[in-house]
């Protein structure tokens, strides 16, 4: 995955100069599970459909400028491999945060799943 060009995308909308931060998640394979055990890699299924969905109504929060989002899927990702990036612009702080967080966690738990491999 590359960050740069969804970042030239953001900058380059018209409505760009109405945002005061952006932040950027950048999600990689991790070499352990929740529970402690050794991963080798992990597998992402997307449902682009609530993808779809979600990022909409990320978009429509008030002081919004952009929502940005790429998920590695269906293919085997080894440890220190990006997973997601997920990109939120808008005016100022509290709106950012709030949107970054409540995107991120309804992808997680809505939009995707993962199959860990264990080593």
């Amino acid at each position: 995955m590359n960050i740069e060009p969804m970042l030239q995308r953001i900058k380059a909308r018209p409505d760009f100069s109405g945002a005061g931060m952006v932040l950027i998640h950048n999600g990689v394979v991790r070499a352990t599970s929740r529970d402690g055990r050794k991963v080798t890699g992990l597998r992402v299924s997307v449902d682009h459909g609530r993808l779809a969905s979600v990022v909409s109504s990320a978009r429509n929060n008030p002081g919004i400028v952009a929502v940005e989002v790429e998920i590695a899927e269906d293919r085997d990702l080894s440890v220190g491999e990006d997973v997601m990036v997920l990109i939120v612009a808008g005016d100022v702080r509290e709106n950012v945060l709030t949107v970054l967080s409540e995107t991120l966690d309804a992808i997680k738990t809505t939009v995707t799943g993962k199959t860990e491999f264990f080593g």
